[in-house]
Protein backbone atom coordinates (compact mmCIF):
# COMPACT_ATOMS: atom_id res chain seq x y z
CA UNK A 1 0.00 0.00 0.00
CA UNK A 2 1.84 3.26 -0.66
CA UNK A 3 1.78 5.68 1.96
CA UNK A 4 1.14 9.36 1.42
CA UNK A 5 4.57 10.22 1.39
CA UNK A 6 5.25 8.06 -1.11
CA UNK A 7 2.65 9.33 -3.38
CA UNK A 8 3.42 13.14 -2.82
CA UNK A 9 7.10 12.25 -4.19
CA UNK A 10 5.60 10.58 -7.40
CA UNK A 11 3.84 14.20 -8.42
CA UNK A 12 6.70 16.08 -10.23
CA UNK A 13 6.94 19.29 -8.43
CA UNK A 14 6.26 19.62 -4.80
CA UNK A 15 3.67 22.04 -5.20
CA UNK A 16 1.50 19.64 -7.28
CA UNK A 17 1.23 17.76 -3.89
CA UNK A 18 -1.78 21.19 -3.43
CA UNK A 19 -3.43 20.02 -6.33
CA UNK A 20 -4.22 16.49 -4.77
CA UNK A 21 -6.23 18.42 -2.28
CA UNK A 22 -9.08 20.20 -4.69
CA UNK A 23 -11.08 20.96 -1.61
CA UNK A 24 -7.95 22.73 0.43
CA UNK A 25 -6.64 24.22 -2.45
CA UNK A 26 -9.40 25.61 -3.90
CA UNK A 27 -11.16 26.32 -0.42
CA UNK A 28 -14.01 28.55 -1.84
CA UNK A 29 -14.07 30.25 1.86
CA UNK A 30 -10.39 30.99 1.18
CA UNK A 31 -11.06 33.71 -1.54
CA UNK A 32 -13.33 35.83 1.03
CA UNK A 33 -11.75 38.07 3.73
CA UNK A 34 -12.72 36.16 7.02
CA UNK A 35 -12.63 38.84 8.71
CA UNK A 36 -15.23 40.94 7.20
CA UNK A 37 -17.91 38.39 7.38
CA UNK A 38 -20.70 38.86 9.19
CA UNK A 39 -21.55 36.19 11.81
CA UNK A 40 -24.75 34.90 10.43
CA UNK A 41 -22.91 33.92 7.13
CA UNK A 42 -24.76 31.46 4.93
CA UNK A 43 -22.39 29.11 3.02
CA UNK A 44 -23.77 28.68 -0.24
CA UNK A 45 -20.41 28.22 -2.14
CA UNK A 46 -19.22 24.10 -1.61
CA UNK A 47 -22.44 22.05 -2.16
CA UNK A 48 -22.46 20.96 1.11
CA UNK A 49 -25.65 19.22 2.41
CA UNK A 50 -26.81 21.76 5.29
CA UNK A 51 -28.83 18.33 6.51
CA UNK A 52 -25.32 16.79 7.95
CA UNK A 53 -24.91 13.32 9.02
CA UNK A 54 -28.16 11.48 9.87
CA UNK A 55 -29.25 10.75 13.25
CA UNK A 56 -28.33 7.23 13.12
CA UNK A 57 -25.01 8.23 12.13
CA UNK A 58 -24.00 10.65 14.46
CA UNK A 59 -25.25 8.03 17.52
CA UNK A 60 -22.95 5.25 15.55
CA UNK A 61 -20.09 7.91 15.72
CA UNK A 62 -21.05 8.93 19.10
CA UNK A 63 -20.15 5.15 20.66
CA UNK A 64 -17.06 4.37 18.35
CA UNK A 65 -15.50 7.58 19.60
CA UNK A 66 -14.11 5.57 22.56
CA UNK A 67 -12.65 3.00 20.77
CA UNK A 68 -11.06 5.31 18.33
CA UNK A 69 -7.66 4.65 19.77
CA UNK A 70 -6.89 1.50 17.48
CA UNK A 71 -6.53 1.13 13.77
CA UNK A 72 -9.09 -1.21 13.80
CA UNK A 73 -7.80 -2.66 10.03
CA UNK A 74 -9.54 -6.19 11.11
CA UNK A 75 -12.53 -4.75 11.17
CA UNK A 76 -12.68 -2.50 7.70
CA UNK A 77 -13.26 -5.94 5.87
CA UNK A 78 -16.81 -5.74 7.33
CA UNK A 79 -17.59 -2.37 6.39
CA UNK A 80 -16.17 -2.30 2.99
CA UNK A 81 -18.54 -5.66 2.53
CA UNK A 82 -21.64 -3.30 3.81
CA UNK A 83 -20.54 -0.60 1.01
CA UNK A 84 -20.81 -3.00 -1.60
CA UNK A 85 -24.01 -4.78 -0.83
CA UNK A 86 -25.20 -1.61 -0.70
CA UNK A 87 -24.75 -1.74 -4.31
CA UNK A 88 -25.53 -5.12 -5.53
CA UNK A 89 -21.60 -5.48 -5.53
CA UNK A 90 -19.12 -7.87 -4.00
CA UNK A 91 -16.12 -6.25 -1.83
CA UNK A 92 -13.64 -7.36 -4.54
CA UNK A 93 -15.58 -4.48 -6.85
CA UNK A 94 -14.68 -1.61 -4.83
CA UNK A 95 -11.96 0.35 -3.02
CA UNK A 96 -12.42 3.06 -0.40
CA UNK A 97 -11.28 6.43 -0.30
CA UNK A 98 -11.24 9.70 1.55
CA UNK A 99 -14.66 10.82 -0.32
CA UNK A 100 -14.70 10.26 -3.70
CA UNK A 101 -11.50 12.81 -4.30
CA UNK A 102 -9.17 9.88 -3.61
CA UNK A 103 -10.42 7.26 -5.97
CA UNK A 104 -10.99 9.66 -8.52
CA UNK A 105 -6.78 10.66 -8.13
CA UNK A 106 -6.01 6.88 -8.35
CA UNK A 107 -8.12 6.53 -11.25
CA UNK A 108 -6.40 8.84 -12.85
CA UNK A 109 -2.67 7.66 -11.40
CA UNK A 110 -3.64 3.91 -12.43
CA UNK A 111 -5.08 4.96 -16.26
CA UNK A 112 -3.42 7.57 -17.63
CA UNK A 113 0.15 8.42 -19.02
CA UNK A 114 2.43 9.98 -20.54
CA UNK A 115 0.77 8.59 -24.13
CA UNK A 116 -2.63 8.01 -22.26
CA UNK A 117 -4.51 11.20 -21.71
CA UNK A 118 -7.01 12.34 -19.29
CA UNK A 119 -10.41 13.45 -21.63
CA UNK A 120 -13.18 15.37 -20.13
CA UNK A 121 -15.26 18.85 -20.57
CA UNK A 122 -14.64 22.40 -19.60
CA UNK A 123 -15.57 23.23 -17.03
CA UNK A 124 -16.24 20.47 -15.13
CA UNK A 125 -14.53 18.69 -11.36
CA UNK A 126 -10.83 20.23 -11.82
CA UNK A 127 -9.44 17.19 -9.56
CA UNK A 128 -8.68 14.97 -11.68
CA UNK A 129 -7.52 17.43 -14.34
CA UNK A 130 -5.91 19.37 -12.24
CA UNK A 131 -3.83 15.88 -11.07
CA UNK A 132 -3.15 14.66 -14.45
CA UNK A 133 -1.73 17.99 -15.38
CA UNK A 134 0.56 17.51 -12.12
CA UNK A 135 1.87 13.92 -13.18
CA UNK A 136 2.73 15.37 -16.10
CA UNK A 137 0.27 13.62 -18.58
CA UNK A 138 -1.68 15.14 -21.57
CA UNK A 139 -5.33 16.33 -21.40
CA UNK A 140 -7.64 16.84 -23.34
CA UNK A 141 -10.53 19.03 -22.88
CA UNK A 142 -14.00 19.22 -24.97
CA UNK A 143 -16.54 22.05 -25.17
CA UNK A 144 -20.37 21.06 -23.44
CA UNK A 145 -23.08 21.07 -26.18
CA UNK A 146 -25.65 23.60 -25.99
CA UNK A 147 -27.47 22.58 -23.26
CA UNK A 148 -24.52 22.19 -21.10
CA UNK A 149 -23.53 18.39 -20.81
CA UNK A 150 -21.06 16.12 -22.21
CA UNK A 151 -20.41 15.89 -25.50
CA UNK A 152 -19.61 11.83 -25.33
CA UNK A 153 -19.15 11.52 -28.98
CA UNK A 154 -16.55 14.25 -29.47
CA UNK A 155 -14.79 12.54 -26.07
CA UNK A 156 -14.67 8.70 -27.85
CA UNK A 157 -13.20 10.33 -30.87
CA UNK A 158 -10.16 12.01 -28.97
CA UNK A 159 -9.86 9.14 -27.07
CA UNK A 160 -9.63 7.13 -30.51
CA UNK A 161 -7.54 9.57 -32.01
CA UNK A 162 -4.81 9.22 -29.16
CA UNK A 163 -5.03 5.33 -29.13
CA UNK A 164 -6.90 5.12 -25.82
CA UNK A 165 -7.46 7.29 -22.65
CA UNK A 166 -9.25 7.80 -19.38
CA UNK A 167 -12.62 9.34 -20.14
CA UNK A 168 -14.10 11.83 -17.21
CA UNK A 169 -17.34 11.94 -16.99
CA UNK A 170 -18.62 14.00 -13.70
CA UNK A 171 -22.54 13.09 -13.67
CA UNK A 172 -24.49 15.13 -13.17
CA UNK A 173 -21.83 17.83 -13.85
CA UNK A 174 -19.90 20.00 -11.30
CA UNK A 175 -20.30 22.93 -11.96
CA UNK A 176 -23.38 23.03 -14.12
CA UNK A 177 -25.24 20.80 -12.78
CA UNK A 178 -26.37 19.28 -16.13
CA UNK A 179 -26.59 15.97 -16.75
CA UNK A 180 -25.93 13.32 -19.23
CA UNK A 181 -28.72 10.98 -20.47
CA UNK A 182 -28.39 7.20 -20.14
CA UNK A 183 -29.22 7.20 -24.02
CA UNK A 184 -25.80 8.63 -24.31
CA UNK A 185 -23.68 6.95 -21.71
CA UNK A 186 -24.71 3.85 -23.31
CA UNK A 187 -23.92 4.55 -26.61
CA UNK A 188 -20.00 5.85 -24.86
CA UNK A 189 -19.95 2.57 -23.03
CA UNK A 190 -20.28 0.57 -25.96
CA UNK A 191 -18.48 2.57 -28.23
CA UNK A 192 -15.20 2.88 -26.22
CA UNK A 193 -11.93 3.21 -28.17
CA UNK A 194 -9.32 0.36 -27.38
CA UNK A 195 -7.34 0.95 -24.50
CA UNK A 196 -10.03 3.24 -23.11
CA UNK A 197 -11.58 3.30 -19.97
CA UNK A 198 -14.82 5.27 -18.57
CA UNK A 199 -14.34 7.30 -15.07
CA UNK A 200 -18.11 8.60 -14.39
CA UNK A 201 -17.62 10.73 -11.21
CA UNK A 202 -21.38 10.13 -9.21
CA UNK A 203 -21.02 12.73 -6.24
CA UNK A 204 -24.63 13.95 -7.19
CA UNK A 205 -26.56 11.03 -9.00
CA UNK A 206 -28.47 10.67 -5.94
CA UNK A 207 -30.51 14.53 -6.11
CA UNK A 208 -31.19 13.22 -10.03
CA UNK A 209 -34.95 13.17 -10.61
CA UNK A 210 -35.37 12.91 -14.22
CA UNK A 211 -35.98 8.82 -15.11
CA UNK A 212 -33.92 9.31 -18.82
CA UNK A 213 -30.19 9.60 -15.93
CA UNK A 214 -29.33 6.89 -14.11
CA UNK A 215 -26.17 5.53 -12.65
CA UNK A 216 -23.64 4.03 -14.17
CA UNK A 217 -23.06 1.10 -11.96
CA UNK A 218 -24.80 -1.46 -14.22
CA UNK A 219 -21.83 -0.99 -16.40
CA UNK A 220 -19.97 -2.43 -13.26
CA UNK A 221 -22.13 -5.32 -12.56
CA UNK A 222 -21.77 -6.19 -16.45
CA UNK A 223 -17.65 -6.00 -16.05
CA UNK A 224 -17.42 -3.28 -18.34
CA UNK A 225 -14.38 -0.76 -19.04
CA UNK A 226 -15.73 1.11 -16.46
CA UNK A 227 -15.39 3.24 -12.74
CA UNK A 228 -17.93 4.63 -11.19
CA UNK A 229 -17.08 6.79 -8.11
CA UNK A 230 -19.30 7.85 -5.23
CA UNK A 231 -18.87 9.63 -1.85
CA UNK A 232 -20.84 9.99 1.47
CA UNK A 233 -20.08 13.38 1.15
CA UNK A 234 -23.18 14.93 -0.52
CA UNK A 235 -26.57 13.51 0.05
CA UNK A 236 -25.49 12.00 3.23
CA UNK A 237 -24.05 15.04 4.57
CA UNK A 238 -20.79 13.76 5.37
CA UNK A 239 -18.22 15.92 3.66
CA UNK A 240 -16.43 16.49 6.92
CA UNK A 241 -15.83 12.69 7.52
CA UNK A 242 -14.36 12.09 4.33
CA UNK A 243 -15.91 9.04 2.93
CA UNK A 244 -16.13 7.26 -0.46
CA UNK A 245 -15.16 4.58 -3.04
CA UNK A 246 -14.74 3.21 -6.49
CA UNK A 247 -16.56 0.52 -8.21
CA UNK A 248 -15.62 -1.13 -10.77
CA UNK A 249 -14.39 -5.02 -11.74
CA UNK A 250 -12.06 -6.87 -9.97
CA UNK A 251 -9.05 -6.70 -12.53
CA UNK A 252 -9.79 -2.47 -12.09
CA UNK A 253 -9.73 -2.76 -8.17
CA UNK A 254 -6.14 -4.38 -8.42
CA UNK A 255 -5.06 -1.41 -10.07
CA UNK A 256 -6.61 1.00 -8.19
CA UNK A 257 -6.25 -0.40 -4.66
CA UNK A 258 -2.49 -0.63 -4.20
CA UNK A 259 -2.41 3.48 -4.74
CA UNK A 260 -5.18 4.21 -2.04
CA UNK A 261 -3.31 6.17 1.03
CA UNK A 262 -5.04 4.05 3.90
CA UNK A 263 -8.08 2.72 4.98
CA UNK A 264 -10.74 5.03 6.10
CA UNK A 265 -11.55 6.52 9.65
CA UNK A 266 -12.93 4.26 11.62
CA UNK A 267 -15.21 7.09 13.37
CA UNK A 268 -16.17 7.89 9.82
CA UNK A 269 -16.72 3.98 8.85
CA UNK A 270 -19.27 3.23 11.57
CA UNK A 271 -21.10 6.06 10.13
CA UNK A 272 -21.45 4.99 7.15
CA UNK A 273 -22.55 1.38 8.01
CA UNK A 274 -25.14 2.87 10.18
CA UNK A 275 -26.49 5.05 7.43
CA UNK A 276 -26.57 2.28 4.90
CA UNK A 277 -29.11 0.31 7.78
CA UNK A 278 -31.67 2.57 6.51
CA UNK A 279 -30.37 3.63 3.15
CA UNK A 280 -33.40 4.05 1.08
CA UNK A 281 -35.37 5.73 4.12
CA UNK A 282 -32.32 8.64 4.26
CA UNK A 283 -32.05 9.11 0.62
CA UNK A 284 -35.95 9.15 -0.51
CA UNK A 285 -36.48 12.03 2.65
CA UNK A 286 -33.24 14.05 1.58
CA UNK A 287 -33.90 13.34 -1.90
CA UNK A 288 -37.50 15.07 -2.00
CA UNK A 289 -36.53 18.34 0.47
CA UNK A 290 -33.77 18.96 -1.58
CA UNK A 291 -35.68 18.75 -4.70
CA UNK A 292 -38.49 20.86 -3.20
CA UNK A 293 -36.12 23.78 -2.53
CA UNK A 294 -34.71 23.04 -6.05
CA UNK A 295 -37.64 23.67 -7.71
CA UNK A 296 -38.81 26.70 -5.62
CA UNK A 297 -35.50 28.40 -6.23
CA UNK A 298 -35.97 27.60 -10.00
CA UNK A 299 -39.68 28.92 -9.56
CA UNK A 300 -38.24 32.15 -8.20
CA UNK A 301 -35.79 32.75 -11.19
CA UNK A 302 -38.19 32.14 -13.32
CA UNK A 303 -40.96 34.71 -12.51
CA UNK A 304 -38.28 37.08 -12.56
CA UNK A 305 -36.98 36.16 -16.00
CA UNK A 306 -33.43 35.22 -14.42
CA UNK A 307 -31.92 32.19 -16.71
CA UNK A 308 -30.31 29.35 -15.21
CA UNK A 309 -29.32 26.43 -16.38
CA UNK A 310 -31.40 22.98 -15.62
CA UNK A 311 -30.14 21.80 -12.54
CA UNK A 312 -29.92 17.85 -11.31
CA UNK A 313 -27.85 17.98 -8.61
CA UNK A 314 -27.68 20.08 -4.74
CA UNK A 315 -26.84 23.18 -7.01
CA UNK A 316 -27.25 25.10 -9.81
CA UNK A 317 -25.51 27.66 -12.07
CA UNK A 318 -27.65 31.25 -12.47
CA UNK A 319 -26.81 33.24 -15.17
CA UNK A 320 -26.32 36.76 -14.04
CA UNK A 321 -26.30 38.74 -16.92
CA UNK A 322 -23.26 39.94 -16.44
CA UNK A 323 -19.23 38.76 -15.26
CA UNK A 324 -20.45 36.69 -12.26
CA UNK A 325 -17.40 37.94 -10.27
CA UNK A 326 -19.60 41.37 -8.95
CA UNK A 327 -22.09 38.89 -7.14
CA UNK A 328 -19.06 36.47 -6.13
CA UNK A 329 -16.93 39.38 -4.23
CA UNK A 330 -20.06 41.23 -3.02
CA UNK A 331 -22.49 38.91 -1.87
CA UNK A 332 -20.42 37.57 1.32
CA UNK A 333 -20.36 41.35 2.40
CA UNK A 334 -24.32 40.98 2.72
CA UNK A 335 -24.35 37.81 4.38
CA UNK A 336 -24.45 35.05 1.78
CA UNK A 337 -21.16 33.25 0.18
CA UNK A 338 -21.67 31.85 -3.61
CA UNK A 339 -19.69 29.77 -5.26
CA UNK A 340 -16.44 31.13 -6.82
CA UNK A 341 -15.91 31.44 -10.50
CA UNK A 342 -15.87 28.52 -13.37
CA UNK A 343 -14.31 30.13 -16.51
CA UNK A 344 -15.62 29.73 -19.22
CA UNK A 345 -18.80 30.44 -17.51
CA UNK A 346 -17.57 33.50 -16.58
CA UNK A 347 -21.52 35.14 -15.83
CA UNK A 348 -22.84 32.06 -14.24
CA UNK A 349 -23.07 31.78 -10.60
CA UNK A 350 -23.18 28.11 -9.39
CA UNK A 351 -24.89 28.42 -5.56
CA UNK A 352 -25.92 25.26 -3.49
CA UNK A 353 -28.83 24.54 -2.29
CA UNK A 354 -28.97 24.94 1.74
CA UNK A 355 -32.22 24.88 3.52
CA UNK A 356 -35.13 26.97 3.09
CA UNK A 357 -34.10 29.99 5.38
CA UNK A 358 -30.30 29.68 3.40
CA UNK A 359 -32.30 30.61 0.39
CA UNK A 360 -34.50 32.92 1.79
CA UNK A 361 -31.37 35.13 2.26
CA UNK A 362 -29.82 33.61 -1.15
CA UNK A 363 -32.83 34.98 -2.84
CA UNK A 364 -32.89 39.33 -0.75
CA UNK A 365 -28.82 39.60 -1.27
CA UNK A 366 -28.89 37.91 -4.98
CA UNK A 367 -32.11 40.06 -5.96
CA UNK A 368 -30.07 43.30 -4.34
CA UNK A 369 -26.90 42.54 -6.05
CA UNK A 370 -28.29 41.72 -9.53
CA UNK A 371 -30.97 45.15 -9.62
CA UNK A 372 -27.82 46.85 -8.11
Amino acid sequence: MLSRRGFVARLPLAAAAVRMLPEMAWAQRAAVNMSDLPKDMVWLNANENPAGPPPVSLEAMREALPASGRYHYNDMGGVYAAMAKSEELSPEQIVTGSGSSEVLHTAVDAFTSATRPLISVTPAYEGPIELARALGRPVVLTKLREDYTADVKRMAEEAGKAHGGLIYLCNPNNPTSAAVRSKDVDWLVNNLPANSTLLVDEAYIHFVETPDVQSALPYVRQGKEVIVARTFSKIYGMAGLRVGFAAAKPEIIARLAPLRMNVISYVSARAVVAALGDQQGILHGRKASLARTRRELCAWLREREVRYIEPHANFIMIDTGRNAREFINTMPRLGVAPGRPFPPLDNMLRVSIGTDADMAKFREVFWKVYKG
